[in-house]
C-alpha cells in the first residue's frame, strides 16, 4: 500500500496534539505577556482539569456524554477560580517581581501535585469519550479502471478527534475575539503595554492580572478535558504540556499569541508525524533542537517583537 494513507493519519494524530497544545500554550503565553509572569504550575492546572473531568464522568450517571458535557464547563472554571485565589493571595503579595514568582509557582506546582496524589491517587484513570465513532481514511489509488477510492483496513481515527480539532479552532477563535474586538481585550492589551500608564488610567491592574492568570488556567484545564478521553488522568501528567507549551511559547515569541498558534502547529503536527513513523523520543528532541535555532537565530521567537 502507498505511503499516503500513513501520512493522512499521522498528520490528523498531529492535528490533535497541535489543538490541545494550541490551547495549553496560548493560555501561557497570555499569562505571560500580560502579567511578564512564567507561570510553572501553568502543566498542574491542566493536570487538575484532567483529574475534575475523571471525577465529574464518574460521578454523574447516564449517558457519559452527561458527565464530560459538564466537565468542559465546570473543570475550567474551577481551575480558572482556584488560580485566581492563588493570584490574590500568593502572586500579588509578590507584587508580580519576575524572579520571586517562578520560585512561588514552583512551590505551587508541589502543592497542587501532591494534593492531587493525596485525593486523586496515584494511577492513570480513563474517561469515556462522549461519542467514539471509528472513521475510515479514504485514499485513491490508480488501477486498470482509472483512479479508485479506496479504504485501507485498519487505518482510520474518530469522529471525537475531530470534534478535538473542531473545539479547539473555536475556543481560539473565541479567544481572539476577546482580545482583539471586547473591551476587556482592550484593557488587557493596555495593560500589557504599559501597566503604569494603564493605573494611571484608572485600570484595576491587580484585577486584570487576578482575570487573565485564571483565563490562562481555565484554558490549559479545557484543553486536559478535551484530551483526556484519548490519554488518561495522571496526577503526573502536567510535565509533557508545560514543556511543549513553553518550546512553542519560545518559538513562536513571548506574549505573541499569533506565534504560539502557528508554532503550536507545526510542533504537534511534526510531533504526530514523527511519533507515527519514527518515534516519540525523536519528535522532542527534534522539537528541543528547533528550539535551540530559534534562540540562536531568532531570540525574540518567529513572530516576537525585538527588544530596544
Amino acid at each position: 500500500m502507498d505511503l499516503g494513507p500513513y501520512l493522512v493519519l499521522a498528520t490528523l494524530e498531529g492535528a490533535v496534539t497541535a489543538a490541545v497544545l494550541a490551547l495549553t500554550a496560548v493560555g501561557l503565553s497570555l499569562v505571560f505577556g500580560v502579567m511578564r509572569v512564567v507561570n510553572i504550575a501553568h502543566g498542574e492546572f491542566f493536570m487538575l482539569g484532567a483529574v475534575i473531568a475523571w471525577a465529574l464522568a464518574h460521578g454523574l450517571s447516564g449517558h457519559p456524554a452527561v458527565g464530560f458535557a459538564v466537565a468542559l464547563v465546570v473543570a475550567p472554571l474551577v481551575v480558572g477560580a482556584l488560580a485566581v485565589a492563588a493570584d490574590m493571595t500568593i502572586l500579588k503579595r509578590l507584587d508580580y517581581d519576575p524572579e520571586r514568582t517562578i520560585v512561588a509557582t514552583i512551590g505551587l506546582l508541589y502543592i497542587i501535585q501532591q494534593l492531587t496524589l493525596m485525593g486523586y491517587g496515584p494511577d492513570a484513570r480513563p474517561v469515556a469519550a462522549p461519542f467514539n465513532t471509528r472513521l475510515a481514511i479514504p485514499w485513491f489509488e490508480k488501477g486498470a479502471e482509472g483512479w479508485q477510492m479506496i479504504w485501507p483496513w485498519g487505518l482510520g481515527t474518530t469522529s471525537y478527534k475531530l470534534a478535538v480539532i473542531a473545539a479547539a479552532v473555536a475556543v481560539l477563535c473565541a479567544v481572539w475575539a476577546l482580545m482583539a474586538r471586547s473591551r476587556i481585550g482592550l484593557v488587557m492589551r493596555a495593560t500589557q503595554s504599559d501597566r503604569e500608564m494603564a493605573l494611571a488610567f484608572g485600570i484595576p491592574v491587580e484585577r486584570v492580572y487576578a482575570l487573565v492568570f485564571g483565563l490562562g488556567a481555565g484554558l490549559a484545564a479545557l484543553a486536559a478535558v478535551l484530551i483526556v478521553p484519548i490519554q488518561q488522568a495522571h496526577y503526573l501528567m502536567g510535565a509533557d504540556p508545560l514543556l511543549l507549551s513553553f518550546v512553542v511559547v519560545i518559538i513562536g515569541g513571548l506574549g505573541s499569541l499569533p506565534g504560539t498558534v502557528v508554532a503550536a502547529v507545526l510542533i504537534g503536527l511534526s510531533d504526530g508525524i514523527i511519533s507515527v513513523f519514527f518515534s516519540p523520543t525523536l519528535a522532542k528532541i527534534l522539537a528541543t533542537l528547533l528550539v535551540g535555532l530559534v534562540l540562536v537565530f531568532r531570540p525574540q521567537g518567529l513572530f516576537g517583537k525585538r527588544g530596544g
